[in-house]
């Protein structure tokens, strides 16, 4: 309909995957030319996720096309099939001449034909998109089929596509022998607001258009936020907003054109009535502390103010600091900084337990720091109460002061930390933007600031390894993990932290070392100790850290 208005050869917008509209930026195109390796070069499974509408079918058809003439693919695509109609479907697939035989005779007459195959230099990949979606015993097949091999070599590539589910259904116990056959993990993110309006600009061009930029910052702003970054919602979005510019005979689109686009779309709604429930529990909730705090002010009973703050917050700081790594893999040594600072002001004396828990009663200011010998004094403390014997406090605070010995603030991350705030005022986006210090952990505020100067001059084509993603009240768990890096044979000084916006909401990712290709990052992953793994860790470029960094 809009189409000769704005000069389009033909739709841009469409949710059906076209591969002439594969958009290679916000890694698309690195994950692309990593699967192609994986597949030509490796023999485990590979394993693609992704949240609904982020580009994973896209990608599927993309990577159908460029593969190598001598690969044979088999796509499934209906999630549905039991484990004997899969074993059907890819033999028929495969030309193999089926005779009603039972299932074990029809594996034989696969495993022969991919042996002829494979002799023919001939290689076959199986790609299996909604993966998530897929009944346990067939997935229990699909490790059976992983099976299939030569003397020399596997048989059957096999790329699993599907939603985070998937990584759920992968860690149930009766799942690990699959799991522990996927060599390569990969994950497709949200676009950030840089990856939106190239994204909508490589669209519009692909279909023909020639003219200036269409979508204005804030019509670009607007989309982003209402898409959440979703491809497939960003789409649609866009179709309809041409729409709207289209019956104003208006060339440009701007936020009023994408605000129609948004209430005409179902998903947009669904978020604001989860905005409105949340807005409504928040009031509730302050209702509630408002009628408490009259109660106490007129009751002739009731305790004094700072008693009754710290009777009704004592039950925050375990709930906050409550460890989530594994117990045993860290011996006499899995009390963090912060850790050992919020024990001491919860077990002290009375009196020094309500400044500690008014202080936690305000998240939104970031806490003092606290210098590393505070720790065994705090814990010494508590032995000298009685409620923790010395020889138990002296074990427990070994390991982080003698890291942070080992390991002394640069000058410059010193001087970074001495400014909470965003670097100079610059806005999101912005070259100079630098994203608030995290709240907790002297490791990782280290870190963090060392990772500021580091990307401003990283080369943005190497690789590094990310770790976790964590928003800011698991940070202890990021500072958990660099409390460790010493006693694994890791330098601390590898590590970088880094922020990134997820649904407008300030998030700091971990990641390790730097490699120069994406092979040796895939290298490096398989070397890190377990406690590192068990995170699920992928390769991440530079530039793109470099680019969350700046949201």
């Amino acid at each position: 309909m809009y189409l000769s208005h704005f000069g389009l050869d033909e739709p841009p917008f469409r949710i059906t995957p076209h591969t002439d509209f594969f958009f290679g930026g916000a890694n698309r195109g690195a994950t692309l030319e990593a699967l192609l390796y994986a597949i030509t070069h490796d023999e485990g499974i590979v394993k693609v996720s992704g949240e609904v509408g982020s580009g994973k079918t896209m990608l599927c058809r993309v990577l159908m096309e460029r593969l190598p003439a001598k690969v044979q693919t088999i796509l499934l695509s209906n999630p549905a099939l039991s484990r004997d109609e899969m074993i059907y479907a890819i033999a028929e697939e495969l030309d193999i001449r089926q005779q009603s035989e039972r299932l074990s005779v029809l594996l034989l007459k696969l495993q022969e034909h991919l042996i002829t195959l494979y002799g023919e230099d001939q290689r076959v990949v199986l790609l299996i998109d909604e993966a998530h979606a897929m009944p346990q015993e067939t997935l229990e097949q699909v490790r059976l089929l992983s099976n299939l091999e030569s003397s020399h070599s596997k048989l059957l590539q096999i790329v699993l596509f599907g939603q985070p589910e998937l990584d759920q259904h992968l860690s149930l116990p009766h799942m690990r022998p699959l799991k522990e056959r996927i060599t390569h993990s990969f994950r497709l993110e949200p676009l950030l607001r840089s990856d939106v309006e190239a994204y909508l600009d490589f669209r519009m061009r692909a279909a023909g258009y020639r003219g200036p930029k269409l979508f204005a910052p804030d019509a670009v702003r607007r989309i982003v936020k209402a898409s959440e970054g979703l491809t497939r919602r960003v789409n649609i979005l866009a179709d309809k907003s041409l729409l709207a510019a289209f019956a104003d005979n208006e060339h440009g689109i701007t936020a009023r054109h994408v605000n129609r686009a948004i209430r005409d779309s179902e998903f947009c709604h669904a978020s604001t009535g989860k905005a409105k429930i949340g807005l409504a529990a928040g009031g509730v909730a302050a209702g509630l502390a408002l009628g408490l705090g009259l109660h106490y002010l007129l009751s002739p009973s009731a305790p004094p103010p700072a008693q009754a703050a710290a009777v009704s917050a004592a039950p925050a700081p375990p709930a906050a600091i409550a460890p989530t790594l594994p117990a045993a893999d860290a011996p006499g040594a899995a009390v963090a900084p912060a850790q050992a600072g919020a024990t001491a002001a919860t077990t002290a004396s009375p009196g020094a337990t309500a400044p500690a828990q008014q202080q936690i009663a305000q998240p939104a200011a970031a806490p003092p720091m606290t210098p590393a010998p505070a720790a065994p004094a705090a814990l010494a403390a508590i032995a000298a109460t009685k409620q923790l014997p010395a020889s138990i406090a002296a074990k427990s605070t070994a390991a982080p002061v003698a890291a942070a010995q080992a390991v002394p603030a640069a000058p410059a991350a010193a001087a970074a930390m001495k400014q909470p705030a965003a670097h100079s005022g610059a806005k999101p986006g912005s070259i100079n933007y630098q994203p608030p210090l995290p709240a907790a952990g002297r490791l990782t505020r280290e870190r963090f600031a060392a990772t500021q100067e580091w990307l401003k001059s990283a080369p943005g084509d190497r690789y590094s390894i990310q770790l976790l993603t964590a928003g800011t009240r698991d940070l202890p768990r990021v500072e958990e993990l660099l409390a460790r890096a010493t006693g694994r044979n890791l330098e601390l000084s590898d590590f970088y932290v880094y922020g990134v916006k997820i649904n407008d909401q300030q998030h700091y990712r971990l990641a390790y070392g730097l490699y120069p290709t994406f092979a040796d990052a895939n290298q490096g992953i398989k070397a890190l100790p377990p406690v590192y793994r068990q995170f699920a860790p992928y390769q991440r470029s530079v530039e793109r850290m470099r680019s969350q960094n700046r949201q």
